[in-house]
C-alpha cells in the first residue's frame, strides 16, 4: 500500500458521493410523491457503502502507508493525507447507526418538510423534525466540545465554535442595528412595480444571461426549478443550480440564482487535479463538495449576488438589458428607482428574499435557536412559537403563519444544524475578498465596464482552484492577507445606508 492506493480508496468514496448527490438533486427537482420511500432507502444504502469505505481497517491501512511515504510536510500530498485523517476521526465518533439513521431520515423529512409548507402545518413535519433534531444531538455528544453547538458548526466550519460566533454577532450587531434604524427613518424608496406581473420565463432568461456573463459555465451547468434554491456538484463538468421564481416578485428568483451560480462558479473551477480527491470530497458530511468550508462557499454565492449583483455600478451597466427583457413593466421606471427597490430595507419574513441589512439578523435569529436546540433549552415543539417570538424581538414583525415563519427553510429537514452561521460568516468574506480583489490590477476596471473575468480569474486563483487543500482562514490570509475581519462588511453596508439615504 501508498499514497496512491489512498488516493484510488478515496476517489471510490468520491464517486458514491457523487451519486448521492445525483440521488439529492432529482429528489429536489423532478421525483414524483411516491419516490419518497424508496429513495430514503437507497441514499441510506449509499451513505453507509461511503462510510463504511471511509472507516474501514484498509483505509485505516492506506493512510498509514500514505503517511510513511509522504511524511509530515505541507505539500499537497500531506495536506491530504492529514485532512483525511482528522476528517475519519471524527467520522468514527459518530455512531454507525445514527449516520444510517439520518441518511433515510434526510429524505423522508425532505419530502414531509415541502407537504407542511405548502400546507401552513408544522403539526404534521414536528414529529419528523423532532426524530431529526434527536439525532443531531447524539452527533454533537459524539463529536464533543464546550457547548453542543460547537460540533454541529465545526462539521461545516472547521475551527468556528459557539463562543466564538458569539463575538462575530456581536460586533455586527452593533452595526447594524443603528444602520437599519437609519434606514428605516428615512424616505421609503418606491417599490409599487415590483409586484406586477413579470413572465417567469423572461425572468429565467435575463436571469441566466447575467450569470453567464459573471461566469457560470452553462456547458456544465444547468438550471431548474425547485422548492428552496440550491447548488448542486456530480464533478467538476456538472455543476446545476436551481431557483424559485414567482411572477409576482421580480428580484427573488433572479437574485438567488446569482447566488447560486456564485456556488456554482466554485464548483466548476476547482483544479481538475483535485477531482475525486480528498480535496473535493467531505469526509465528516459524507458529501461531494469542493469549497474550502460551507461558510468559504457562500462567501461566493453572496458576493455575486450583492458585492456585484446589488451594486448601483451593476444596474447603470444592465438596467437597459432588464427593461428590454419587461419593456411594459418597467416603462416607467428609472434605473435609479430600480436600484434602490432592489435595495430597500424591509424588515421580512423570509430569509432568502431579505435586504442585506436585515439578512444576519435573520441568521442570527437561527444560530441562536439551533443553539438552544442542541443544549436542550428548547423543544421541537416549541419552535413555531420561540420562532415568533424572536422574529417580534429582532426584526419588530409579527409572523402570519408558519409557511413564512419557521417552515420557510430546508436546512433541518437535511440535518443541517449549524450551517445558517455559515451564511453570515460567508457575508464577512465576501467583502473581504471583494475589497481585496479590487485593490489589484484590472478588477475595479473591469467591474465598472461590465466585464467580470478579472474578478472571476481572481477568485479562481486565489479561492476556488485550490479546493478543500487550504483551510477557510488560509484561503482569507492567501487572498487577502489577513484572517477573518467583520470590518470590510460593516464598511460595505454602512456605504450602502450612505448611498441609500442621500
Amino acid at each position: 500500500m501508498n499514497y496512491a492506493d489512498f488516493q484510488h480508496r478515496i476517489a471510490r468514496i468520491n464517486d458514491v458521493l457523487c451519486t448521492l448527490n445525483v440521488l439529492a438533486w432529482d429528489s429536489r427537482t423532478m421525483m414524483p410523491e411516491g419516490g419518497v420511500d424508496a429513495r430514503a432507502e437507497q441514499v441510506a444504502t449509499l451513505t453507509m457503502l461511503a462510510r463504511e469505505m471511509a472507516t474501514s481497517d484498509a483505509m485505516s491501512d492506506a493512510l498509514k502507508a500514505a503517511q510513511d511515504e509522504v511524511g509530515s510536510g505541507d505539500d499537497l500530498k500531506a495536506r491530504a493525507v492529514a485532512l483525511a485523517t482528522r476528517e475519519i476521526e471524527i467520522l468514527k465518533r459518530i455512531p454507525a447507526e445514527v449516520t444510517q439513521e439520518k441518511a433515510a431520515l434526510s429524505s423522508r423529512a425532505h419530502s414531509a418538510w415541502v407537504a407542511a409548507r405548502q400546507s401552513n402545518d408544522f403539526a404534521a413535519y414536528a414529529p419528523t423534525l423532532d426524530k431529526m433534531m434527536k439525532l443531531q444531538r447524539r452527533i454533537a455528544e459524539a463529536i464533543g466540545g464546550d457547548h453542543p453547538y460547537d460540533a454541529m458548526v465545526g462539521q461545516f466550519e472547521p475551527g468556528m465554535t459557539h463562543a466564538r460566533l458569539q463575538t462575530i454577532y456581536g460586533e455586527l450587531k452593533a452595526a447594524l442595528v443603528p444602520l437599519i434604524q437609519r434606514a428605516a427613518a428615512a424616505p421609503q424608496p418606491r417599490h409599487d412595480f415590483m409586484t406586477r406581473a413579470f413572465p417567469i420565463p423572461q425572468q429565467k432568461a435575463f436571469g441566466l444571461k447575467m450569470a453567464q456573463k459573471m461566469g457560470y459555465d452553462l456547458n456544465r451547468g444547468r438550471l431548474d426549478d425547485t422548492a428552496h434554491p440550491f447548488e448542486i456538484s456530480f464533478t467538476r463538468g456538472d455543476v446545476r443550480i436551481t431557483s424559485r421564481f414567482r411572477e409576482e416578485w421580480l428580484p427573488g428568483g433572479t437574485f438567488a440564482l446569482w447566488h447560486e451560480a456564485g456556488h456554482g462558479m466554485y464548483e466548476q473551477n476547482v483544479s481538475p487535479d483535485h477531482t475525486r480527491s480528498i480535496f473535493t470530497t467531505d469526509l465528516v458530511n459524507l458529501y461531494a463538495v469542493g469549497g474550502a468550508s460551507f461558510g468559504m462557499h457562500e462567501a461566493q454565492s453572496r458576493m455575486w449576488e450583492n458585492r456585484v449583483g446589488r451594486s448601483r455600478q451593476f444596474w447603470a451597466l444592465h438596467y437597459d438589458d432588464l427593461q428590454a427583457h419587461f419593456p411594459e413593466q418597467l416603462s416607467d421606471v428609472t434605473q435609479d428607482e430600480y436600484w434602490r427597490a432592489v435595495n430597500r430595507v424591509r424588515p421580512d419574513f423570509i430569509r432568502v428574499e431579505a435586504d442585506e441589512l436585515t439578512y444576519d439578523m435573520h441568521i442570527i435569529l437561527r444560530s441562536e435557536i439551533e443553539a438552544d436546540l442542541m443544549s436542550g433549552a428548547i423543544d421541537t415543539m416549541d419552535l413555531p412559537a420561540v420562532w415568533n417570538e424572536k422574529m417580534k424581538q429582532t426584526l419588530d414583525i409579527d409572523v402570519p403563519d408558519d409557511t413564512r415563519g419557521v417552515l420557510q427553510d430546508v436546512h433541518w429537514s437535511h440535518g443541517y444544524v449549524g450551517s445558517f452561521p455559515t451564511y453570515t460568516l460567508g457575508n464577512v468574506m465576501s467583502s473581504q475578498l471583494f475589497a481585496a480583489a479590487q485593490a489589484r490590477p484590472g478588477v475595479a476596471e473591469g467591474l465598472a465596464s461590465g466585464d467580470y473575468k478579472p474578478l472571476f480569474e481572481d477568485m479562481r486563483a486565489n479561492v476556488w482552484s485550490h479546493g478543500r487543500s487550504s483551510t477557510p482562514e488560509e484561503t482569507l490570509i492567501r487572498a487577502t492577507d489577513r484572517g477573518l475581519d467583520t470590518a470590510p462588511y460593516i464598511a460595505d453596508l454602512t456605504a450602502k445606508v450612505d448611498d441609500l439615504t442621500t
